[in-house]
C-alpha cells in the first residue's frame, strides 16, 4: 500500500548561501501493508521526523519515490482522504478558535455536504474516542491533554483513511493517559482496518502496538524486525536500543 523506494533526502546546512549539505536520509526502502502497524524507532536526529514529512507528502525526496497505492504521495489527490496524521503537539494541532464540533466537521465536509450525515458522524467519532456529546461545544483550552489528543485522533479517523501517521503522538501525555490512547488506537485500527505508521522514540509503546518495527540510525535503516522476534535483533545498535524491553 505505502512503498518507499531508495529515498535520499538532504538539506543545505548553515544558511541560504551555504554550500554545505547535510544528508538526512540515505537509500531508504520499505513497505507498509494494508492494516499493518509499522513502528519507526530512532533516537533524536536519526531522521524519523523527516521521513514522516516525506510519507505525508509535505516534502519531496531528492531521489527515489514514496508511493501510496502506486501514486506519488506528494500528489494531493493520491493522499486526500486516504492518509491522515496525528502529531505530538496536540495544543497547536486544533484551531484555538474552533469548537470540537467545528474541528471534526472540517475533514467531514471534504467528503460529504449532507449536514445531518456529518452531525451523526461526529457523534459516532466522539463515542469511538471515549468522549461524550457535551464535548462538541468545548474549545481546545477547555480540554486536558488526553482529551485534546483524542479529538485529534477522531479528526484523523473522520475520513476513514487507509493509513494514519502518528508522529510521537503519545509522548507529551502522562503515563496512564498514554496507555489509554494506545488502547484507543488499537481499537480504532480494528474497527477501520487502517494501517498505522507509528513514529516514536518510545520502544515500549512501539512494542505494544506495532506488528513490525524499523530501527533507523543516522538516516539509514539499521534493522527491520517483527515484534515477536524483538529478542533476535542482529545489530549491536538495535540490541542496545531495545535492551530496556528485552528482558
Amino acid at each position: 500500500m505505502l512503498s518507499v523506494d531508495r529515498v535520499h533526502k538532504s538539506y543545505i546546512k548553515g544558511g541560504f548561501f551555504s554550500k554545505e549539505i547535510q544528508q538526512v536520509l540515505t537509500n531508504m526502502s520499505f513497505e507498509c501493508g494494508q492494516g499493518e502497524c509499522l513502528g519507526i524507532i530512532g533516537e533524536s536526529g536519526s531522521g524519523k521526523s523527516t521521513l514522516g514529512r516525506l510519507l505525508l507528502g509535505l516534502e519531496k525526496p531528492d531521489s527515489g519515490s514514496v508511493l501510496f497505492e502506486g501514486n506519488k504521495v506528494e500528489d494531493r489527490r493520491a493522499r486526500m482522504g486516504n492518509i491522515s496524521a496525528v502529531f505530538q503537539d496536540y495544543s497547536s494541532s486544533i484551531n484555538p478558535f474552533y469548537t470540537v464540533e467545528q474541528a471534526l466537521m472540517e475533514p467531514l465536509k471534504q467528503q460529504s455536504r449532507d449536514y445531518q450525515e456529518n452531525q451523526d458522524k461526529i457523534d459516532l467519532l466522539l463515542h469511538q474516542v471515549g468522549l461524550n456529546p457535551s464535548y462538541r461545544k468545548k474549545y481546545p483550552h477547555e480540554l486536558s491533554g488526553g482529551e485534546a489528543q483524542r479529538v485529534c485522533i477522531a479528526r484523523a479517523v473522520a475520513t476513514e483513511p487507509k493509513c494514519i501517521l502518528l508522529d510521537e503522538a503519545i509522548s507529551s501525555l502522562d503515563g496512564s493517559v498514554q496507555m489509554q490512547v494506545l488502547e484507543l488506537l488499537k481499537s480504532l485500527r480494528k474497527i477501520y482496518n487502517m494501517a498505522y505508521i507509528f513514529i516514536t522514540h518510545d520502544i515500549q509503546a512501539a512494542a505494544y502496538i506495532c506488528d513490525r518495527v524499523m530501527i533507523i540510525r543516522n538516516g539509514e535503516i539499521e534493522e527491520m524486525v517483527k515484534i515477536e522476534h524483538l529478542k533476535d535483533v542482529q545489530s549491536a545498535y538495535a540490541r542496545k536500543l531495545l535492551q530496556m524491553i528485552i528482558t
